[in-house]
C-alpha cells in the first residue's frame, strides 16, 4: 500500500509502480490514521510511505513503521523522505532493520531501485539510501576513537555497499572485485568493529547500522 498526503506525488508513484508489473497497489492513504486502518483491512506485503503526513507533519512514516513492527511484524516498510538526516534513518531502524528501508524521494525516478527496495523489505531485508549512509559514516568518523578511522578506503566502500542492502555478488559487481575478495573485506570490517561474523547476509546490515547508531 502507498501513503502520501500530496495527491499528485501519491498518484505519480502509484502509476510508476504499477508500470513495473511487479507491484500491485492494494490501497492508498493520505495520513497516519488511514494508513494504519488500511493496513488492518488489506494486510499488504509492503507499505511505501512518506515520512511526513497529517496529523502532525513530523515523522508519521516512521511512527507507522514502529507501530507496524508490533502489530504486523511481517509487513515491510519503505519510508520515502527528502531528508538525508541520519537521525531519521536511525529512528526507523531503532527496533531492528529487518523489513525496513529508508530512501530519499529523489530515488523514486529510478523505478528499478524503488522496486528493488520494496522487494528487499518484503523478503525481510533492509536498504538505506547511499547519501544517508555517507552522512552516518562521515559523522562517526569525526570521533578520534572511532573504529571507522581504522578502515581502509576499500573497506569504507564495501561498508557503504553493505548498508545499502547489497549482497556479496552485487558488491563485487559494483566495485569490480571477486566475491571472495568481498568476503575477506567484510570479515576485516567486522573484526575491526569487534562484531561477530554473521553467516546470514541480511543480518550484517543490522550489525553495521547498530554500530553506527551507538557511535552517533
Amino acid at each position: 500500500m502507498l501513503a502520501d498526503d500530496q495527491y499528485l506525488v501519491r498518484e505519480g508513484i502509484r502509476r510508476l509502480l504499477e508500470t513495473s508489473g511487479e507491484v500491485e497497489i492494494a490501497a492508498v492513504s493520505d495520513d497516519l490514521d488511514s494508513l494504519l486502518a488500511a493496513v488492518d483491512a488489506e494486510t499488504p506485503d509492503v507499505v511505501v510511505t512518506d515520512i511526513r503526513m497529517p496529523p502532525g507533519e513530523t515523522d508519521e512514516g516512521i511512527q507507522a513503521a514502529i507501530r507496524l513492527r508490533e502489530s504486523h511484524p511481517q509487513i515491510g516498510v519503505v519510508v520515502l523522505s527528502q531528508y538525508a538526516t541520519p537521525s531519521y534513518a536511525l529512528a526507523l531502524l531503532e527496533g531492528g532493520c529487518e523489513g525496513r528501508a529508508y530512501l530519499l524521494k529523489e530515488r523514486v525516478k529510478d523505478l528499478d531501485q524503488l522496486v528493488a527496495a520494496i522487494r528487499a523489505v518484503a523478503e525481510g531485508g533492509s536498504v538505506m539510501d547511499p547519501k544517508v549512509v555517507d552522512a552516518l559514516v562521515a559523522a562517526n568518523a569525526r570521533a578520534d576513537d572511532s573504529p571507522l578511522n581504522e578502515l581502509t578506503p576499500r573497506e569504507r566502500d564495501v561498508l557503504r555497499e553493505m548498508a545499502e542492502g547489497k549482497n556479496n555478488a552485487a558488491i563485487a559487481e559494483s566495485l569490480v572485485l571477486t566475491e571472495r575478495s568481498v568476503e575477506k573485506v567484510i570479515h576485516s570490517i567486522f573484526m575491526k568493529f569487534g562484531l561477530t561474523w554473521e553467516d546470514a547476509i541480511h543480518k550484517r546490515v543490522k550489525a553495521v547500522v547498530l554500530y553506527l547508531a551507538e557511535s552517533s
